[in-house]
């Protein structure tokens, strides 16, 4: 699925793809590289949380 959403830091508009209709777990802004943990539920935003750096790491870490 085609996801596209506005970075809360600097307002890029960004695309993503995930296999399943909902997602919970990192984003990453291409342009200000800003991080966060997101959730997606019925093709709707539902939260965005910043993230660290190093557990933006930790959790790509763990999901690959």
């Amino acid at each position: 699925m085609l996801f596209k959403i506005n970075c809360p830091s600097c307002g890029t508009e960004t695309s993503f793809s995930f296999r399943e209709l909902d997602y919970k777990g990192p984003f990453r802004c291409w342009k200000c590289r800003a991080t966060f943990t997101i959730r997606i539920e019925n093709k709707k935003l539902t939260s965005c949380e910043p993230l660290s750096a190093e557990d933006f790491a930790k959790v790509n870490k763990l999901n690959y």
